[in-house]
């Protein structure tokens, strides 16, 4: 009876070690991985704020100076005033112009009266050449005379369309829109041409000039919100064009952008404000392996390790990855690429 009690338990105790030997491979590889945490890319994507320095700038800032000369008899703008397209800006003593027009209407009337004595000799040279009264070179000449005196005409006319255009200096208005900047002109000087009379800045055609970082520039081009910040407030913007050239020294490249609204004055100054609209990975997710910056995301209970080329230190990092993306999070800094992972769950 005690050997058979014997016999049993040694029976119990093998059969005890064989089913721990069937439970040790599975204890050994939960031991084998890693403890993570996981969540999904479009969980922890970070859209970074972008910035640049930006001003208000007028496309036409004009000195409007006199054409012909003359006195200034009047100058109709004051500095800080704003003046519609066609507003008066100066008015020139334009006594001589018009006597010059005068004598050029005086001008063309003789001409064209020489010209249709010239047209009138020639008719009747034709006639008594009919009859054989005037020779060959005779009437030639007549037809010489007529095209000198049309020629004449022509001349006339054009000294006449000179007078009348130069009448039409003696006032000197406004080509756009615009804010005076500054009067250059007083009363009673002598004007000459090209002496300015009045500085304009056009209220019409206004652009915010930005000095966009290089690495700034896919992201303001892809962005559909944009907005100004600075004198005169907030307002909403849009992009018109980005320079392709760059600056040597300041690595920045020329944005163009237009008020969607009532524009800031000319001058103004401020920044340009846009959200990045590609997901970024917070800088804690970022690890460095074999000397590149990257993320370890999971592949099929594996630890992957993306790298990221444009990654800087302390920085999020731009990433173009599925949303549902499983991004370890938490863990990350130990793993290895190809490492088993467990429990890699939100």
């Amino acid at each position: 009876m005690r050997l058979a009690a014997i016999l049993f338990a040694a029976l119990l105790a093998l059969g005890s070690a064989a089913q721990a030997r069937k439970t040790l491979p599975a204890a050994d590889s939960a031991a084998a991985a890693q403890a993570v945490e996981a969540r999904p890319l479009k969980a922890i994507a970070l859209y970074p704020e972008r910035d640049a320095s930006a001003q208000v700038v007028a496309l036409n800032e004009a000195r409007i100076a006199a054409e012909i000369s003359g006195r200034i008899e009047a100058i109709a703008v004051e500095s800080g005033q704003t003046v519609e397209r066609g507003a008066l800006i100066a008015r020139i003593d334009c006594r001589d112009h018009l006597l010059a027009r005068d004598q050029a209407r005086a001008a063309l009337a003789a001409a064209e009266s020489r010209l249709a004595l010239a047209a009138q000799q020639l008719d009747q040279a034709r006639a008594l050449q009919a009859k054989g009264f005037v020779s060959q070179e005779a009437l030639a000449a007549r037809q010489t005379e007529v095209n000198v005196r049309r020629a004449d005409v022509l001349q006339a006319r054009a000294q006449l369309n000179t007078a009348d255009h130069a009448v039409g200096k003696c006032e000197v208005t406004a080509p756009f829109p615009a804010i005076v900047r500054a009067r250059l002109g007083q009363v009673g000087e002598l004007a000459v041409p090209g002496a300015p009379l009045a500085a304009l800045i056009d209220t019409r055609r206004i652009e915010i000039a930005a000095q966009v970082q290089l690495r700034d520039t896919a992201s303001l081009a892809r962005t559909a919100e944009i907005r100004f910040e600075g004198d005169g407030g907030t307002r909403r913007l849009s992009l018109t064009r980005i320079s392709p050239a760059i600056d040597r020294q300041a690595r920045t490249v020329d944005a163009r952008l237009r008020f969607a609204g009532e524009a800031a004055a000319p001058g103004a100054q401020g920044r340009i404000l846009w959200r990045d609209t590609q997901a970024h990975l917070p800088a804690d997710v970022i690890v460095r392996r074999d000397g590149r910056l990257g993320a370890f995301v999971v592949n099929a209970g594996h630890a992957k390790f993306i790298p990221l080329p444009d990654a800087q230190e302390g920085r999020p990092a731009a990433v173009q990855l599925p949303e549902d993306t499983r991004v370890i999070v938490k863990g990350q800094l130990v793993l290895r690429d190809g490492a088993a992972v467990a429990n890699a769950g939100d």
